[in-house]
């Protein structure tokens, strides 16, 4: 009995042990990952209010889609560096647009290819059949780009493809007819965005097809035909388009359609930009109201933009915040590149021109704090000047004396 009594004490104390060593190393893991999300928004260059990867390479806002109150954004990621390399689908979601939380990688590339830009859809009546079990199946649509096709010089390494998540976005399966639309022999061949043509019940994808854009229709999201062409002899033509997006709005109760498309290089301050055209789409077709070009942004930082799918009415805009003239020299160390504050897209009306305005989603607003106040500074010519007070981080900025 004694015996007994003491190998019973010796096991308590041992579970006692295992025990206290459980809680010592999870209270470790939560202070480690709260002092590695805390260094990573101390680090030189790393912005306060965008999202940016904890770490690596991005650049395009693929996939963006609201589902289940939860926004969904991908983007185009190489996990191997700090400069672009073979592209995957990076994650990260956010319940308001204003606070992100950078998930596994969604999709990799595979035996066709990286994995390039594209869009998500919430396929809610199953047009695909993916979905099981009563489970609405999120549908990516994405370009498959083969590199050794491109190497061997041919014109059909690019061909579009699919995918489909059951479980809000978090685990992909590939579609074994892959891919689904083929391409019939042109270089620049990519960027599908999809969206639900609710009037005659199918789905548009908007392709960028190397200067202009092509629509193709689909009932279930593996079939697609062609429907018609827009772009060879209007708009901008320094580069290539890229990354389109088409999407309803109203101006004063009648509806239009607002076609983006970014290009690179040929915006207004250089390097790569988005421009726009607005008009109406009848299912097939994209006319626009004139031949103006219109630019999102006049200023060099943003390209690559689209639009929140599943979102209603409401129009919400995300692109990269960079420029492929300099996005591969910014000095960063661990990361590289971040994407522009979400924001809402309506139509105004000007003298009769019919332009596109956008606001920082009012949920930024939430970050809003005191003023700074610096008191009064002698000026020196590039003077220094940290900001200690400040409430999301301390931030220093530089202070040039003007050339007289």
């Amino acid at each position: 009995m004694f015996t007994n009594y003491k190998l019973y004490m010796v096991n308590l104390r041992f579970n006692t042990t295992v025990l206290l060593v459980f809680i010592m190393v999870s209270i470790c893991s939560l202070v480690t990952a709260q002092q590695q999300k805390t260094n990573l928004y101390n680090e030189p260059f790393r912005p306060q209010l965008h999202f940016s990867p904890k770490a690596h390479w991005m650049n395009d806002p693929n996939g963006m889609v609201y589902f289940n109150h939860t926004y969904h954004l991908f983007f185009q990621y190489y996990p191997g560096g700090t400069v672009w390399g073979p592209m995957h689908w990076g994650h990260a979601i956010s319940k308001d647009l204003v606070h992100w939380q950078q998930l596994p990688i969604a999709l990799y590339p595979d035996s066709l290819g990286y994995i390039f830009s594209g869009s998500a859809v919430v396929d809610s009546n199953n047009t695909s059949g993916f979905g099981k079990n009563g489970k609405i199946p999120l549908v990516a649509i994405f370009t498959h780009h083969d590199p050794k096709g491109e190497r061997a010089g041919t014109d059909n390494f690019q061909n579009e493809s699919i995918a489909y998540s059951l479980d809000e976005g978090r685990t992909w399966t590939k579609y074994s007819g892959n891919p689904v639309l083929k391409n019939p022999g042109i270089r620049d061949f990519r960027d599908p965005k999809v969206m639900w043509y609710a009037k005659d019940k199918k789905w548009v994808m908007t392709l960028a097809t190397k200067d202009h854009i092509t629509f193709y229709s689909s009932r279930d999201l593996k079939t697609w035909a062609k429907e018609s062409e827009f772009g060879k002899e209007i708009g901008a033509h320094g580069g290539v388009w890229e990354c389109p997006d088409l999407f309803p709005l109203k101006l004063n109760g009648k509806q239009y359609w607002v076609l983006v498309v970014n290009l690179n290089p040929g915006g207004p301050n250089g390097g790569s930009a988005t421009q726009y055209f607005v008009g109406q789409f009848d299912g097939e077709q994209f006319v626009p109201v004139d031949d103006q070009i219109k630019w999102l942004d006049y200023g060099p930082d943003e390209y690559a933009g689209i639009t929140w799918n599943n979102t209603g009415s409401r129009k919400i805009f995300l692109g990269w915040m960079s420029n492929w003239s300099y996005a591969t020299q910014v000095p960063t160390a661990s990361w590289r590149s971040a994407m522009t504050i979400p924001r809402d897209l309506k139509l105004i009306s000007i003298d009769g021109n019919i332009l596109l305005t956008s606001m920082p989603v009012k949920a930024i607003l939430k970050l809003k704090q005191q003023p700074i106040l610096a008191g009064n500074v002698h000026v020196k010519k590039y003077m220094l000047v940290t900001l200690r007070p400040a409430q999301l981080r301390d931030g220093t900025f530089w202070i040039f004396k003007p050339t007289p």
